[in-house]
């Protein structure tokens, strides 16, 4: 009765609904995922327990991707842990305050870090995080900016990165074409990630915020807002620590995550096969993210806990606390995790994707709106990312229909621009939903309240939103990358100098 129908997706917006009205991300998940056991049961004490329970929660918890997530979290919490404890975050902070001199030039460090980070979002967004937050609190940039910046080089700067484990994964799903040239061509096209891009450094450099992310900007540069309050994403960090070594320096910081960087590579590869003789490209494009990721983070591990021994910052019984205690300050982000990839198994056992699929092939079956199809699945990506929390899915379901719609002809540039936009409104409909797991990272790698990062980002992903759908309106009667990205650009600066204006009168 619930089944393939608009019903599959009432349960993620029961959760979304709830964790935007009571700031409170934990129970709003949970009532999702109940709501979603009782529609599959068909209201079914026991039925639905056993679907919640046994076929969601620890169907999703044996899964091996997800626990591959959850290891890499684990170990890059004690990385991170490790590195405050030697004193390596206290110097780096100090080195940069030396160094870095303004507000801005802090925000831009970050972007640039985030966009230099492009191998995976959940790497981007821990390691920007805990490499860039000594420097943001210096400089009185609140944490959910921070989180901001961290979630919008993400996923933004990945979809459009060819090496990169979003680029294997949307080549994965393209049958019968050339799936990374198809990916390559449709770059340009890819207007939400690249208009992400520039409003972030028209923000930065005009030096000014509006809506709910003002707001937040004052409270920290007033001194009305600590790291303590951002209770629901930090952990045993902010909590009391043994002390901080005396002897760290910025090596402890930075050669740690280079390590870790080379090794997440290595890790990566090595699972697509390039060590048995495959390409680079074509071994990032065959990698298993999740399982290169324990393999270069386990590694890095090990490495980080003999560099702080040989240094002597750390002795090794320190080293063996800190482990622990950065496992405790990822629970949050775990439980969050596993709470959203409950939803999704909800959602997708009430065939969310079925019913999508299905609006989709309908609307490209009628050939007086094929101009239109790129702005229209751009809209429908962004809504079904952001009910379910994952762009991969999203992914999953909207480019081998618009392929199919198509025949696979890598030549048509309106197909090339459809799956652009299938690609930009995950990335959207990801960027906006409070129970994405890139957006729990955000949250997670800037120490920041999960509720208050979605809703001081929000306005701002909807402000992209909006100037995308009009540029992918204009590129499916046009069809010229030259002409249409411009055009985005000029009404992407337009808009936000046009928002300037507006907030600084208020």
């Amino acid at each position: 009765m619930f089944v393939d129908t608009f019903w599959a997706l009432v349960p993620a917006i029961i959760a979304i609904g709830l964790a935007l009205i009571t700031k409170e991300v934990y129970s709003s998940l949970f009532i999702g995922i109940i709501a979603g056991g009782l529609l599959y049961s068909g209201f079914n004490p026991a039925g639905t327990m056993e679907h919640v329970f046994v076929e969601g929660m620890i169907g999703q918890l044996s899964d091996s991707w997800n626990v591959g997530i959850l290891i890499f979290l684990v170990v890059l919490g004690s990385m991170v842990m490790l590195m405050n404890r030697a004193g390596g975050s206290a110097a780096f902070g100090r080195w940069a305050v030396a160094h870095v001199k303004t507000k801005v030039g802090a925000q831009i460090a970050t972007i640039v870090l985030g966009c230099l980070i492009f191998i995976d979002d959940y790497f981007n967004c821990l390691t920007v995080g805990s490499v860039m937050r000594p420097l943001t609190d210096k400089h009185k940039i609140s944490r959910e900016k921070l989180a901001y910046l961290i979630d919008a080089t993400a996923a933004p700067v990945c979809i459009i990165a060819p090496i990169s484990s979003w680029a294997a994964a949307v080549t994965g799903f393209v049958d019968g074409a050339n799936g990374l040239t198809l990916f390559i061509r449709a770059i340009p096209y890819n207007f939400y990630a690249l208009l992400t891009i520039v409003m972030m450094l028209t923000l930065t450099l005009a030096k000014f915020d509006y809506g709910p992310m003002a707001h937040a900007e004052r409270g920290t540069i007033l001194g009305k807002k600590g790291k303590n309050i951002h209770s629901s994403m930090t952990g045993a960090e902010d909590q009391p620590n043994p002390p901080v070594s005396g002897k760290g320096r910025v090596i402890h910081l930075v050669l740690p995550i280079v390590v870790l960087i080379i090794c997440c590579v290595i890790g990566m590869i090595y699972t697509g096969g390039f060590f048995e003789g495959e390409s680079f490209v074509d071994a990032f494009s065959a990698s298993d993210a999740s399982v290169g990721l324990v393999y270069g983070s386990v590694v890095a591990l090990i490495f980080t806990i003999i560099f702080m021994l040989a240094t002597r910052v750390l002795s090794f019984n320190e080293c063996m606390n800190a482990i622990p205690d950065g496992f405790k300050s990822m629970v949050p982000a775990i439980l969050i995790l596993t709470f959203a990839w409950t939803l999704k198994a909800m959602t997708d056992s009430l065939g969310a994707a079925n019913y999508v699929a299905g609006l989709v092939e309908h609307i490209a079956d009628n050939h007086a709106l094929m101009s239109l199809l790129p702005a229209i699945v751009f809209l429908i990506g962004a809504f079904l990312a952001f009910a379910t929390g994952t762009s991969w899915g999203t992914f999953g379901i909207l480019i081998p229909i618009v392929v199919n719609v198509f025949g696979a002809d890598i030549n048509n540039e309106l197909m090339l621009i459809a799956i652009s936009a299938c690609m930009a409104g995950a990335v959207c409909g990801d960027h906006c939903s409070p129970i994405s797991d890139t957006t729990i990272m955000a949250s997670a790698g800037a120490q920041c309240d999960h509720i208050q990062h979605v809703s001081t980002q929000l306005p701002y992903a909807l402000t992209v939103a909006g100037v995308s759908f009009v540029a992918y309106i204009i590129s499916g009667f046009v069809r010229n990358w030259y002409i249409c990205l411009p055009i985005g650009i000029v009404l992407m600066i337009a808009t936000l100098l046009c928002a300037k204006t507006v907030s600084s009168k208020r």
